[in-house]
């Protein structure tokens, strides 16, 4: 299987094009070969299982994501304004692109698969048979920039745990703000931006702003 074929990366390109227009419920293997202009066979030229070629679309979504990340903290300057534009950045990503966040984050479903179905091929050196770095592992590098944050601006605790402890509240915003849930419950208190939450969350774990 070739990991550059132009047919692999029309398939790639028409799963994006799907879940981020109409979600994950769209990512059908036959829709997706419709919509490329091939069999429905074809696709198995490359990804051998549906679950292969979700996992190739959702690759995509942490590579956008990272380039966000990289951008955002690019444009600011000390750890903890680096924090809030990583934050802001998720929950925007996660806000704009709710069907490709979702499926980046099934990783009980994703990662099922092992080096022989990622439709990626295997070298010598890796060997035949052995498990590639699953879908779960594209997170690591965006979870290693923020902890390198979190340690500059938190010198008293685990930085690890703090970063972890963040980014859970980061996605719980995401998603019980896209659920509606969120600005539910404050709706007393008027239009409240979704900033505001974020903020918060780098209060609650960072500690107040000082500066």
């Amino acid at each position: 299987m070739d990991p550059h074929s132009p047919l692999r990366e029309r398939l790639i390109d028409v799963g994006v094009d799907l879940v981020l227009s109409e979600g994950t419920a769209a990512l059908g293997l036959r829709e997706i070969a419709r919509r490329a202009g091939v069999s429905h066979g074809a696709p198995r030229r490359h990804f051998p299982t549906h679950h292969s070629l979700l996992s190739a679309i959702a690759r995509r979504g942490f590579a956008d994501l990272g380039a966000r990340f990289a951008a955002a903290s690019a444009r600011t300057g000390s750890p903890r304004e680096q924090v809030r534009a990583l934050g802001c950045a998720y929950v925007g990503y996660a806000l704009e692109h709710r069907g490709m966040f979702e499926l980046m984050f099934r990783h009980d479903l994703l990662d099922s698969e092992r080096a022989e179905n990622t439709g990626e091929e295997v070298t010598e050196e890796e060997g035949a048979g052995q498990q590639r770095p699953r879908l779960r592992e594209s997170t690591v590098p965006l979870f290693r920039l923020l902890v390198g944050l979190v340690s500059r601006c938190r010198t008293d605790a685990d930085p690890e745990v703090i970063a972890a402890a963040l980014w859970a509240n980061l996605h719980g915003v995401a998603q019980l703000w896209a659920w509606g849930s969120l600005p539910l419950v404050l709706e007393a208190h008027g239009p409240v931006p979704v900033e505001r939450l974020v903020d918060a969350a780098l209060d609650a774990h960072l500690g107040p702003d000082r500066s």
